[in-house]
Protein backbone atom coordinates (compact mmCIF):
# COMPACT_ATOMS: atom_id res chain seq x y z
CA UNK A 1 0.00 0.00 0.00
CA UNK A 2 1.50 3.45 -1.12
CA UNK A 3 2.10 5.84 1.45
CA UNK A 4 -0.65 8.54 1.60
CA UNK A 5 1.01 12.01 0.57
CA UNK A 6 2.04 14.56 3.50
CA UNK A 7 1.11 18.19 3.17
CA UNK A 8 4.16 20.55 4.34
CA UNK A 9 5.30 23.79 3.85
CA UNK A 10 7.84 24.90 2.15
CA UNK A 11 10.87 25.13 3.94
CA UNK A 12 12.40 28.88 4.30
CA UNK A 13 16.15 30.01 3.01
CA UNK A 14 18.21 30.97 5.88
CA UNK A 15 21.14 33.15 5.92
CA UNK A 16 23.71 34.01 8.51
CA UNK A 17 25.24 36.32 9.47
CA UNK A 18 28.97 35.67 10.49
CA UNK A 19 32.13 36.98 11.45
CA UNK A 20 34.45 37.43 8.88
CA UNK A 21 37.85 37.28 11.04
CA UNK A 22 36.98 34.37 12.82
CA UNK A 23 34.63 32.83 10.93
CA UNK A 24 31.96 32.29 13.50
CA UNK A 25 28.35 32.14 12.90
CA UNK A 26 26.58 35.21 14.30
CA UNK A 27 23.02 34.95 13.67
CA UNK A 28 20.68 33.38 11.06
CA UNK A 29 17.29 34.50 9.61
CA UNK A 30 14.93 33.59 7.17
CA UNK A 31 14.78 35.20 4.12
CA UNK A 32 12.11 37.44 3.20
CA UNK A 33 10.24 36.37 0.09
CA UNK A 34 7.92 38.26 -2.49
CA UNK A 35 5.07 38.19 -0.29
CA UNK A 36 6.97 39.37 3.13
CA UNK A 37 8.56 42.14 1.14
CA UNK A 38 4.85 42.93 -0.03
CA UNK A 39 3.58 42.86 3.36
CA UNK A 40 6.17 45.50 4.87
CA UNK A 41 5.45 47.77 1.89
CA UNK A 42 2.10 47.59 2.76
CA UNK A 43 2.66 48.35 6.17
CA UNK A 44 5.10 51.34 5.78
CA UNK A 45 2.33 52.68 3.29
CA UNK A 46 -0.46 52.24 5.64
CA UNK A 47 2.16 54.19 8.49
CA UNK A 48 3.15 56.86 5.83
CA UNK A 49 0.32 59.68 5.47
CA UNK A 50 0.22 59.73 9.13
CA UNK A 51 4.07 60.10 9.05
CA UNK A 52 3.68 63.13 6.59
CA UNK A 53 0.95 64.97 8.35
CA UNK A 54 3.42 64.87 12.01
CA UNK A 55 5.15 68.97 12.21
CA UNK A 56 8.33 68.37 11.57
CA UNK A 57 9.21 69.77 14.87
CA UNK A 58 8.39 66.31 16.18
CA UNK A 59 9.84 64.27 13.49
CA UNK A 60 13.05 66.24 14.08
CA UNK A 61 12.49 65.86 17.99
CA UNK A 62 12.72 61.77 17.21
CA UNK A 63 15.31 62.57 15.53
CA UNK A 64 17.19 64.10 18.29
CA UNK A 65 16.26 61.22 20.59
CA UNK A 66 17.29 59.02 17.84
CA UNK A 67 20.84 61.05 18.02
CA UNK A 68 21.28 60.74 21.65
CA UNK A 69 20.46 57.26 22.11
CA UNK A 70 22.44 56.71 19.33
CA UNK A 71 25.21 58.60 21.14
CA UNK A 72 24.95 56.50 24.24
CA UNK A 73 25.15 53.45 23.17
CA UNK A 74 28.58 54.12 20.10
CA UNK A 75 30.27 51.51 21.54
CA UNK A 76 27.97 49.24 21.37
CA UNK A 77 26.53 49.70 18.30
CA UNK A 78 30.30 49.89 16.92
CA UNK A 79 31.09 46.51 18.02
CA UNK A 80 28.24 45.36 16.80
CA UNK A 81 29.42 46.75 12.92
CA UNK A 82 32.88 45.26 13.64
CA UNK A 83 30.91 41.88 14.74
CA UNK A 84 29.67 41.47 11.40
CA UNK A 85 31.92 43.72 9.00
CA UNK A 86 35.68 43.17 10.89
CA UNK A 87 36.70 46.61 10.39
CA UNK A 88 38.40 47.96 14.00
CA UNK A 89 36.38 48.93 16.54
CA UNK A 90 37.98 52.52 16.43
CA UNK A 91 37.25 52.79 12.59
CA UNK A 92 33.31 51.81 13.38
CA UNK A 93 33.74 55.05 15.61
CA UNK A 94 34.72 57.35 13.31
CA UNK A 95 33.43 56.11 9.35
CA UNK A 96 30.56 55.15 10.62
CA UNK A 97 29.12 56.26 14.33
CA UNK A 98 30.46 59.60 13.62
CA UNK A 99 28.61 60.09 10.22
CA UNK A 100 25.42 59.40 11.48
CA UNK A 101 25.52 61.42 14.16
CA UNK A 102 26.80 64.69 12.22
CA UNK A 103 24.16 63.55 10.12
CA UNK A 104 21.38 63.61 12.30
CA UNK A 105 23.17 67.60 13.24
CA UNK A 106 22.90 68.44 9.81
CA UNK A 107 19.01 67.13 9.14
CA UNK A 108 18.18 68.72 12.46
CA UNK A 109 19.70 72.29 11.31
CA UNK A 110 18.83 72.54 7.67
CA UNK A 111 14.97 70.59 7.80
CA UNK A 112 12.90 73.42 8.60
CA UNK A 113 14.22 75.89 6.01
CA UNK A 114 14.33 73.23 3.37
CA UNK A 115 10.81 71.84 3.79
CA UNK A 116 9.23 74.91 4.27
CA UNK A 117 7.42 76.34 1.42
CA UNK A 118 9.88 78.56 -0.91
CA UNK A 119 8.59 81.51 -3.33
CA UNK A 120 9.16 81.78 -6.70
CA UNK A 121 10.07 85.28 -8.24
CA UNK A 122 8.68 85.64 -11.81
CA UNK A 123 10.69 87.44 -14.23
CA UNK A 124 7.77 87.44 -16.89
CA UNK A 125 5.53 90.78 -17.17
CA UNK A 126 2.90 88.20 -18.31
CA UNK A 127 2.88 86.38 -15.18
CA UNK A 128 3.69 89.47 -12.55
CA UNK A 129 -0.43 88.97 -11.63
CA UNK A 130 0.59 85.57 -10.08
CA UNK A 131 1.63 84.26 -6.65
CA UNK A 132 4.47 81.20 -7.01
CA UNK A 133 5.56 78.80 -4.54
CA UNK A 134 7.75 75.24 -4.87
CA UNK A 135 6.50 72.82 -2.05
CA UNK A 136 8.54 69.87 -1.12
CA UNK A 137 6.08 66.81 -0.90
CA UNK A 138 7.58 63.09 0.35
CA UNK A 139 7.51 60.04 -2.51
CA UNK A 140 5.60 58.07 -0.18
CA UNK A 141 7.54 54.84 0.37
CA UNK A 142 11.09 55.00 -0.12
CA UNK A 143 13.15 51.37 -0.90
CA UNK A 144 16.66 51.58 0.30
CA UNK A 145 19.24 48.21 -0.85
CA UNK A 146 22.70 49.23 1.24
CA UNK A 147 25.91 47.15 0.98
CA UNK A 148 27.70 45.49 3.38
CA UNK A 149 31.22 47.81 3.76
CA UNK A 150 29.14 50.66 5.51
CA UNK A 151 26.62 48.50 6.90
CA UNK A 152 25.44 51.20 9.71
CA UNK A 153 26.29 54.57 7.78
CA UNK A 154 24.76 53.59 4.50
CA UNK A 155 21.41 52.95 5.33
CA UNK A 156 21.27 55.08 8.38
CA UNK A 157 22.46 58.39 7.01
CA UNK A 158 19.66 57.16 3.60
CA UNK A 159 16.89 56.48 6.12
CA UNK A 160 17.26 59.65 8.29
CA UNK A 161 16.97 61.84 5.22
CA UNK A 162 13.85 59.79 3.73
CA UNK A 163 12.08 60.17 7.15
CA UNK A 164 12.42 63.84 8.39
CA UNK A 165 11.49 64.50 4.71
CA UNK A 166 8.00 62.46 5.79
CA UNK A 167 8.21 59.13 3.79
CA UNK A 168 8.28 55.79 5.46
CA UNK A 169 11.41 53.48 4.38
CA UNK A 170 11.65 49.99 3.75
CA UNK A 171 15.16 48.66 4.23
CA UNK A 172 17.17 45.68 2.85
CA UNK A 173 20.14 45.24 3.61
CA UNK A 174 23.28 43.08 2.83
CA UNK A 175 22.30 39.68 3.91
CA UNK A 176 25.93 39.36 4.81
CA UNK A 177 25.72 42.24 7.40
CA UNK A 178 21.69 42.65 8.89
CA UNK A 179 22.90 43.27 12.59
CA UNK A 180 24.15 46.65 11.91
CA UNK A 181 20.67 47.68 10.63
CA UNK A 182 18.64 46.37 13.33
CA UNK A 183 20.80 48.29 15.72
CA UNK A 184 19.15 51.17 13.22
CA UNK A 185 15.63 49.91 13.56
CA UNK A 186 16.08 49.61 17.63
CA UNK A 187 16.78 52.96 18.36
CA UNK A 188 14.62 54.60 15.88
CA UNK A 189 11.51 52.47 17.79
CA UNK A 190 13.21 53.51 21.28
CA UNK A 191 13.58 57.40 20.18
CA UNK A 192 9.76 56.95 19.40
CA UNK A 193 9.43 56.65 15.73
CA UNK A 194 5.69 55.39 15.00
CA UNK A 195 5.05 51.80 14.03
CA UNK A 196 5.16 50.93 10.27
CA UNK A 197 7.07 53.99 9.51
CA UNK A 198 10.43 51.88 9.60
CA UNK A 199 10.50 48.79 7.91
CA UNK A 200 13.39 46.37 8.15
CA UNK A 201 13.29 42.96 5.69
CA UNK A 202 16.21 40.63 5.64
CA UNK A 203 17.13 38.83 2.64
CA UNK A 204 19.61 37.82 0.09
CA UNK A 205 18.97 38.94 -3.58
CA UNK A 206 15.72 37.28 -4.21
CA UNK A 207 14.46 39.62 -1.67
CA UNK A 208 16.09 42.95 -3.29
CA UNK A 209 14.57 41.81 -6.46
CA UNK A 210 11.15 41.53 -4.84
CA UNK A 211 12.08 44.90 -2.94
CA UNK A 212 12.25 46.84 -6.57
CA UNK A 213 8.94 45.12 -8.28
CA UNK A 214 6.98 45.81 -5.13
CA UNK A 215 5.22 48.99 -5.11
CA UNK A 216 7.40 51.43 -3.71
CA UNK A 217 7.76 55.41 -5.18
CA UNK A 218 12.11 55.29 -5.08
CA UNK A 219 14.59 53.23 -4.73
CA UNK A 220 18.20 54.36 -3.41
CA UNK A 221 20.71 51.36 -3.86
CA UNK A 222 24.30 51.17 -3.31
CA UNK A 223 26.18 48.12 -4.68
CA UNK A 224 27.70 47.19 -7.55
CA UNK A 225 27.71 48.29 -11.41
CA UNK A 226 26.35 45.46 -12.24
CA UNK A 227 23.80 45.32 -9.76
CA UNK A 228 22.70 48.96 -10.44
CA UNK A 229 22.27 48.41 -14.20
CA UNK A 230 19.88 45.42 -13.70
CA UNK A 231 17.88 47.22 -11.30
CA UNK A 232 17.96 50.67 -13.89
CA UNK A 233 16.68 48.23 -16.24
CA UNK A 234 13.68 46.65 -13.99
CA UNK A 235 12.87 50.28 -12.48
CA UNK A 236 12.33 51.63 -16.16
CA UNK A 237 9.68 48.62 -16.78
CA UNK A 238 7.42 51.31 -14.36
CA UNK A 239 9.64 54.93 -14.41
CA UNK A 240 10.52 54.05 -10.84
CA UNK A 241 12.97 56.57 -9.68
CA UNK A 242 15.75 55.91 -8.46
CA UNK A 243 19.80 56.88 -6.97
CA UNK A 244 22.19 54.46 -8.16
CA UNK A 245 26.31 55.22 -5.68
CA UNK A 246 27.83 52.47 -7.92
CA UNK A 247 31.36 52.17 -6.98
CA UNK A 248 34.29 54.49 -8.29
CA UNK A 249 37.92 53.50 -9.36
CA UNK A 250 38.91 56.60 -7.80
CA UNK A 251 42.56 58.15 -8.69
CA UNK A 252 45.19 60.15 -6.42
CA UNK A 253 47.31 62.48 -7.60
CA UNK A 254 50.18 64.15 -5.74
CA UNK A 255 52.31 66.93 -7.42
CA UNK A 256 55.73 67.65 -6.70
CA UNK A 257 55.19 70.30 -4.47
CA UNK A 258 53.26 67.94 -2.07
CA UNK A 259 53.44 67.37 1.46
CA UNK A 260 55.47 64.02 0.60
CA UNK A 261 55.37 62.87 4.79
CA UNK A 262 51.26 64.08 4.41
CA UNK A 263 50.43 62.88 1.07
CA UNK A 264 51.92 59.32 1.66
CA UNK A 265 49.88 58.85 4.63
CA UNK A 266 47.56 60.09 2.47
CA UNK A 267 47.55 57.16 0.45
CA UNK A 268 48.15 54.34 3.36
CA UNK A 269 45.07 55.58 4.71
CA UNK A 270 43.22 56.15 1.37
CA UNK A 271 43.88 52.51 0.03
CA UNK A 272 43.90 50.44 3.39
CA UNK A 273 41.24 51.95 5.02
CA UNK A 274 38.07 49.14 5.93
CA UNK A 275 40.62 47.18 4.23
CA UNK A 276 40.02 48.94 0.92
CA UNK A 277 36.78 48.04 1.30
CA UNK A 278 35.47 51.28 0.15
CA UNK A 279 33.86 52.96 -2.90
CA UNK A 280 35.84 55.80 -2.01
CA UNK A 281 39.68 53.93 -1.48
CA UNK A 282 42.37 55.16 -3.19
CA UNK A 283 42.63 52.36 -5.88
CA UNK A 284 44.71 54.34 -8.17
CA UNK A 285 47.99 56.26 -7.38
CA UNK A 286 49.94 59.02 -9.70
CA UNK A 287 52.93 60.77 -8.81
CA UNK A 288 54.82 63.56 -10.46
CA UNK A 289 58.13 61.48 -11.59
CA UNK A 290 60.47 63.57 -9.66
CA UNK A 291 59.29 62.64 -6.22
CA UNK A 292 57.53 59.21 -7.85
CA UNK A 293 60.74 56.90 -5.73
CA UNK A 294 60.85 58.95 -3.46
CA UNK A 295 56.88 58.72 -2.68
CA UNK A 296 56.88 55.11 -3.19
CA UNK A 297 59.47 54.11 -0.72
CA UNK A 298 57.63 56.41 2.09
CA UNK A 299 54.23 54.62 1.54
CA UNK A 300 56.34 51.45 1.34
CA UNK A 301 57.54 51.57 4.79
CA UNK A 302 54.35 53.18 6.34
CA UNK A 303 52.41 50.41 5.20
CA UNK A 304 54.85 47.62 6.10
CA UNK A 305 54.14 49.14 9.85
CA UNK A 306 50.33 48.62 9.40
CA UNK A 307 49.29 46.43 12.12
CA UNK A 308 46.72 43.47 10.56
CA UNK A 309 44.46 41.37 12.92
CA UNK A 310 40.82 41.09 14.08
CA UNK A 311 39.06 44.30 15.05
CA UNK A 312 38.15 43.97 18.01
CA UNK A 313 41.80 44.22 19.20
CA UNK A 314 42.45 47.84 19.86
CA UNK A 315 46.22 47.79 18.16
CA UNK A 316 45.21 46.48 14.49
CA UNK A 317 45.01 48.85 12.01
CA UNK A 318 43.35 46.69 8.72
CA UNK A 319 40.66 43.91 9.49
CA UNK A 320 40.09 41.51 6.97
CA UNK A 321 37.92 41.51 4.05
CA UNK A 322 34.33 40.63 3.88
CA UNK A 323 34.75 37.29 2.47
CA UNK A 324 36.52 34.26 0.82
CA UNK A 325 35.11 35.84 -2.98
CA UNK A 326 36.20 39.04 -2.10
CA UNK A 327 39.65 37.98 -1.43
CA UNK A 328 40.02 36.25 -4.50
CA UNK A 329 38.85 38.89 -6.49
CA UNK A 330 41.71 40.61 -5.07
CA UNK A 331 43.75 38.02 -5.81
CA UNK A 332 42.96 37.83 -8.79
CA UNK A 333 43.60 41.37 -10.12
CA UNK A 334 46.92 41.06 -8.31
CA UNK A 335 47.94 37.92 -10.38
CA UNK A 336 47.06 39.77 -13.24
CA UNK A 337 49.04 42.95 -12.71
CA UNK A 338 52.30 40.42 -12.05
CA UNK A 339 51.45 38.61 -14.99
CA UNK A 340 51.52 41.86 -17.00
CA UNK A 341 55.03 43.27 -15.39
CA UNK A 342 53.79 44.60 -12.09
CA UNK A 343 56.01 44.39 -8.86
CA UNK A 344 55.04 43.93 -5.94
CA UNK A 345 56.69 45.91 -2.99
CA UNK A 346 55.25 44.64 0.24
CA UNK A 347 52.10 42.70 0.84
CA UNK A 348 50.47 40.22 -1.66
CA UNK A 349 49.86 37.26 0.32
CA UNK A 350 46.94 35.91 2.58
CA UNK A 351 47.48 36.06 6.06
CA UNK A 352 46.01 31.93 7.07
CA UNK A 353 47.83 32.69 10.34
CA UNK A 354 44.82 35.06 11.29
CA UNK A 355 42.01 33.97 9.51
CA UNK A 356 40.75 32.57 6.16
CA UNK A 357 39.80 36.39 5.13
CA UNK A 358 42.95 38.56 5.84
CA UNK A 359 44.88 40.09 3.00
CA UNK A 360 48.03 41.76 3.44
CA UNK A 361 48.45 45.81 2.55
CA UNK A 362 49.77 45.74 -0.71
CA UNK A 363 52.02 48.39 -3.03
CA UNK A 364 52.30 47.76 -6.30
CA UNK A 365 54.26 49.73 -9.09
CA UNK A 366 55.55 49.04 -12.54
CA UNK A 367 51.10 49.45 -13.43
CA UNK A 368 50.34 50.19 -16.43
CA UNK A 369 46.16 51.14 -17.46
CA UNK A 370 45.88 47.41 -19.91
CA UNK A 371 45.94 45.92 -16.02
CA UNK A 372 42.66 45.10 -14.07
CA UNK A 373 44.14 46.40 -11.18
CA UNK A 374 44.06 49.93 -12.98
CA UNK A 375 40.54 49.61 -14.72
CA UNK A 376 38.54 47.49 -12.32
CA UNK A 377 37.16 48.27 -8.72
CA UNK A 378 39.15 46.62 -6.52
CA UNK A 379 37.79 46.78 -3.01
CA UNK A 380 40.67 45.47 -1.42
CA UNK A 381 43.81 46.28 0.70
CA UNK A 382 45.71 47.56 -2.86
CA UNK A 383 47.47 50.94 -3.56
CA UNK A 384 48.65 50.69 -7.02
CA UNK A 385 51.38 53.72 -8.32
CA UNK A 386 52.11 54.41 -11.26
CA UNK A 387 54.42 57.87 -12.53
CA UNK A 388 53.67 60.82 -14.37
CA UNK A 389 55.12 63.75 -16.09
CA UNK A 390 53.03 67.12 -16.55
CA UNK A 391 49.51 68.02 -15.13
CA UNK A 392 47.92 67.54 -18.22
CA UNK A 393 49.37 63.53 -17.86
CA UNK A 394 47.59 63.19 -14.68
CA UNK A 395 44.61 64.86 -15.77
CA UNK A 396 43.93 62.31 -18.68
CA UNK A 397 44.99 59.51 -16.85
CA UNK A 398 42.36 59.97 -13.83
CA UNK A 399 40.37 60.48 -15.91
CA UNK A 400 40.75 57.19 -18.11
CA UNK A 401 38.12 55.30 -16.59
CA UNK A 402 35.05 54.05 -17.15
CA UNK A 403 33.95 55.15 -13.27
CA UNK A 404 33.84 58.75 -11.67
CA UNK A 405 32.96 59.02 -7.98
CA UNK A 406 35.52 60.75 -6.38
CA UNK A 407 39.28 62.06 -6.66
CA UNK A 408 41.79 63.55 -4.84
CA UNK A 409 44.72 66.21 -5.91
CA UNK A 410 47.65 66.95 -3.25
CA UNK A 411 49.78 69.94 -3.45
CA UNK A 412 51.48 72.91 -1.73
CA UNK A 413 49.66 74.85 -4.62
CA UNK A 414 45.71 75.47 -3.49
CA UNK A 415 45.28 77.40 -7.13
CA UNK A 416 47.04 74.88 -8.86
CA UNK A 417 44.97 71.90 -7.28
CA UNK A 418 42.09 73.73 -7.48
CA UNK A 419 42.66 74.38 -11.63
CA UNK A 420 43.17 70.49 -11.77
CA UNK A 421 40.55 69.39 -9.36
CA UNK A 422 37.90 71.04 -12.00
CA UNK A 423 39.06 69.19 -14.99
CA UNK A 424 38.30 65.59 -13.09
CA UNK A 425 35.33 63.18 -14.34
CA UNK A 426 34.33 62.52 -11.01
CA UNK A 427 30.71 63.39 -7.97
CA UNK A 428 33.74 64.55 -5.78
CA UNK A 429 37.73 66.46 -5.77
CA UNK A 430 39.58 66.42 -2.63
CA UNK A 431 42.46 68.86 -2.63
CA UNK A 432 45.21 67.23 0.02
CA UNK A 433 42.51 64.76 1.59
CA UNK A 434 40.46 61.55 0.36
CA UNK A 435 37.74 59.73 1.46
CA UNK A 436 36.48 61.79 3.87
CA UNK A 437 34.24 63.55 2.13
CA UNK A 438 32.23 60.73 2.82
CA UNK A 439 31.99 62.33 6.56
CA UNK A 440 31.13 65.82 5.70
CA UNK A 441 27.00 65.85 6.31
CA UNK A 442 26.64 68.77 3.58
CA UNK A 443 28.40 67.53 1.09
CA UNK A 444 26.50 65.39 -1.54
CA UNK A 445 27.91 62.26 -2.41
CA UNK A 446 27.49 60.41 -5.84
CA UNK A 447 29.73 60.10 -9.18
CA UNK A 448 29.57 60.54 -12.72
CA UNK A 449 29.84 57.45 -15.59
CA UNK A 450 29.80 54.19 -13.92
CA UNK A 451 29.73 55.54 -11.18
CA UNK A 452 25.77 55.63 -10.61
CA UNK A 453 23.42 58.84 -11.02
CA UNK A 454 21.42 60.88 -8.09
CA UNK A 455 22.84 61.89 -4.86
CA UNK A 456 22.79 61.11 -1.05
CA UNK A 457 23.95 63.59 2.26
CA UNK A 458 23.63 66.85 2.06
CA UNK A 459 21.08 69.44 0.87
CA UNK A 460 20.96 67.41 -2.83
CA UNK A 461 20.22 64.13 -0.83
CA UNK A 462 17.53 65.60 0.69
CA UNK A 463 16.19 66.90 -2.32
CA UNK A 464 15.94 63.53 -3.61
CA UNK A 465 13.39 62.38 -1.17
CA UNK A 466 10.94 64.92 -2.24
CA UNK A 467 8.71 65.54 -5.18
CA UNK A 468 8.28 69.16 -5.82
CA UNK A 469 5.21 70.41 -6.83
CA UNK A 470 5.12 73.99 -7.94
CA UNK A 471 1.77 76.09 -7.04
CA UNK A 472 0.51 78.81 -8.68
CA UNK A 473 -2.09 81.59 -7.47
CA UNK A 474 -3.44 84.18 -9.74
CA UNK A 475 -3.95 87.45 -7.94
CA UNK A 476 -6.87 88.68 -10.17
CA UNK A 477 -9.57 85.78 -10.02
CA UNK A 478 -11.90 87.69 -11.63
CA UNK A 479 -9.99 88.92 -14.65
CA UNK A 480 -10.11 86.75 -18.14
CA UNK A 481 -6.67 86.26 -19.38
CA UNK A 482 -5.76 88.22 -22.03
CA UNK A 483 -3.95 85.09 -23.95
CA UNK A 484 -7.07 82.77 -24.13
CA UNK A 485 -9.35 82.32 -27.02
CA UNK A 486 -10.29 83.85 -29.20
CA UNK A 487 -7.14 85.36 -31.16
CA UNK A 488 -7.63 87.21 -34.69
CA UNK A 489 -5.37 89.67 -35.87
CA UNK A 490 -5.49 92.28 -33.43
CA UNK A 491 -4.12 89.83 -30.76
CA UNK A 492 -1.13 88.94 -33.53
CA UNK A 493 -0.57 92.66 -33.33
CA UNK A 494 -1.02 93.33 -29.85
CA UNK A 495 0.84 90.42 -28.87
CA UNK A 496 3.68 91.43 -31.23
CA UNK A 497 4.10 94.89 -29.26
CA UNK A 498 4.07 92.98 -25.89
CA UNK A 499 7.19 91.02 -27.05
CA UNK A 500 8.30 94.05 -28.25
CA UNK A 501 8.03 95.94 -25.17
CA UNK A 502 9.87 93.61 -22.72
CA UNK A 503 12.95 92.47 -25.80
CA UNK A 504 12.92 94.98 -28.19
CA UNK A 505 16.41 96.82 -28.57
CA UNK A 506 15.93 100.19 -28.10
CA UNK A 507 13.63 102.37 -26.06
CA UNK A 508 11.89 103.74 -28.66
CA UNK A 509 10.86 100.11 -30.05
CA UNK A 510 9.95 99.43 -26.30
CA UNK A 511 7.83 102.18 -26.39
CA UNK A 512 5.79 101.61 -29.57
CA UNK A 513 5.66 98.04 -28.92
CA UNK A 514 4.01 99.16 -25.45
CA UNK A 515 1.21 101.05 -27.06
CA UNK A 516 0.38 98.00 -29.80
CA UNK A 517 0.44 95.49 -26.79
CA UNK A 518 -2.64 97.90 -24.73
CA UNK A 519 -5.08 96.30 -26.46
CA UNK A 520 -3.85 92.63 -25.40
CA UNK A 521 -3.64 93.84 -22.07
CA UNK A 522 -7.58 95.40 -21.48
CA UNK A 523 -9.16 93.09 -24.09
CA UNK A 524 -10.68 91.08 -21.47
CA UNK A 525 -10.62 93.20 -18.63
CA UNK A 526 -14.68 93.03 -17.99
Amino acid sequence: MLPMPVDSAPVARLIAASNPAAGEVLREFETADAANVNAAVARARVAQPAWQATPVRERLAILKRFQTLLNDRKIQVARTITSEAGKPVAEALLTEVLVVLDATRFISQEAHAFLRDEPVAHGSLAAKAKRGRIIREPHGVIGIISPWNYPFSIPATETLAALVTGNAVVLKPSELTPLSSLMLQELLKEAGLPAGVFQLIVGDAPTGVALVESSIDKLVFTGSVATGKRIAQMAAQRLLPVVLELGGKDPMIVLEDANLDVASSGAVWGAFVNAGQACLSVERCYVQRSIYEKFVAVCVGKATQLRVGSGFDPDTDVGPLIHERQLRMVEEQVADALAHGANVLCGGRRLPSLGQNFYTPTVLTDVTHQMRVMREETFGPVLPIMPFETDADAIRLANDSAYGLAASVWTSNRARGDAIARQLSAGTVMINDAVSCFAISEAPHGGVKASGIGRTHGRFGLEGMVRVKYLDSDLLPNMKKPWWYGYGSNVSRATEGFLDFQFARGWGARLRGALRSAGLIFRNRR
